[in-house]
């Protein structure tokens, strides 16, 4: 459907009448734990909010759940993704605020506001009686933070691979449009050496120091500033106690570009290191673990579903801005399939027991999503 002025007032009208009900159901969805890998009890609570809502939620073996709205077979979809996991361990204590405008919560902007506001999408189509130029399947998906390596996205979008005209994934701040996906490989490398007692072995090859020599030369590796290309080496783990050479030690090492063959030759080079200090001559063997791969790639400012995200924010007077991230939609981009991702508020401290975000501006979020997803089905379908 092509919206009009009138549709448009209506859409702002039902925006607002809704704000109090999404941070309710932010907080709702916020208070059920959802660690990576372990997000069956709230992807259980979405669906049965789903239900509530007289829909029926579908599930796959990953525990991604599924919505569809529209009964058309054999025609280009819309999908929205909303991650449903969190950071935090399961026994982090969620300690869920309000205080005046502002909602607390580890992951209630991160992503419990997104998936409340996606499904307060379809609320809205369904109270305005919309019907969307193309259907829209709604992913309340898993594995997006730390090492899920975009598994949940990866299966939602290999599932209606076929079918998809666009995808709108839902995270970040409201203004942000993700145009440009961050890709990034993880490795862990591990080292192991004969070990031996620190004054009777002395000499004997130390898997901490080889793997300090590895870290430091990694260190002096130049990266490109266009197209950014960085590196991190952010966990180390190893040895038995003070007065004990180690015998294996490791480091998780993050490597990330916007562009493929950038973030290629940084992976050459870290593995070349790799490859430098270890061997006979060292007395220490290396092991190299991918544990994840994010694919980069990217939409112009150009791009049509680009433009009309830039558009929607416009007209809930938001002056949108267009960001490199990583995030769900690195998986539709990569794969050239029209793509973005949006933000629903402002919020600051994410991946922070003291998170939190601001409700007032959740109206114009609802309102530029629902607006997008409208327009982004009469792009679909042409």
């Amino acid at each position: 459907m092509s919206l009009s002025s009138t549709h448009l007032d209506l859409l702002r009208q039902e925006a607002r009448a809704r704000v109090e009900a999404v941070a309710d159901l932010t907080q709702r969805i916020c208070a059920v734990p959802a660690p990576t890998g372990e997000e069956r009890v709230r992807a259980e609570f979405v669906a049965s909010l789903w239900r509530e809502r007289g829909y029926a939620p579908e599930f796959d073996e990953l525990n991604n759940v599924y919505v569809r709205r529209g009964t058309r077979a054999n025609s280009p979809l819309l999908m929205l993704l909303a991650h449903t996991d969190t950071v935090f361990p399961a026994t982090t204590p969620i300690n869920i605020r309000r205080d005046g405008d502002l909602l607390f919560g580890p992951s209630i902007g991160d992503n419990s506001v997104s998936v409340a506001s996606m499904l307060t999408v379809f609320e809205v189509l369904d109270a305005l009686g919309w019907e969307t130029a193309v259907d829209i399947v709604a992913v309340a998906n898993v594995g997006e933070e730390g090492l899920g390596n975009l598994c949940g996205a990866r299966a939602a979008v290999q599932r209606y691979r076929s079918d998809l005209g666009a995808v709108l994934a839902i995270d970040g701040r409201l203004g942000c449009i993700v145009n440009v996906a961050v890709g990034s490989k993880r490795w862990k490398v591990t080292l192991k050496g004969p070990g031996g007692h620190s004054y009777g072995s002395f000499g004997t090859p130390s898997a901490i120091h080889g793997l300090g020599k590895i870290i430091a030369a990694i260190s002096d590796v130049t990266v490109p500033q266009d197209p950014k290309t960085t590196f991190n080496v952010g966990i180390i783990e190893g040895g038995t106690s003070v007065n004990t050479i180690a015998a294996q030690a490791s480091a998780i090492i993050d490597m990330r570009s916007t562009d493929v063959a950038a973030l290629d030759v940084l992976a050459e080079q870290v593995r070349a290191i790799v490859k430098r200090y270890i061997g006979a001559d060292s007395g220490l063997q290396a092991e190299i673990a991918v544990l994840g791969e994010r694919p980069a790639g990217g939409r112009g400012e150009d791009d049509q579903l680009v433009q009309l995200a830039m558009q929607a924010l416009r007209w809930v007077q938001v002056e949108p801005r267009l960001v490199a991230s990583s995030t769900d939609a690195n998986i539709p981009i990569s794969l050239n399939i029209p793509s973005v991702c949006v933000g629903i508020t402002q919020g600051e401290k994410a991946h922070t027991t003291g998170e939190y975000i601001s409700v007032p501006p959740i109206e114009r979020g609802i309102a530029q999503l629902v607006r997008l997803c409208a327009d982004a089905c009469e792009l679909i379908a042409r």
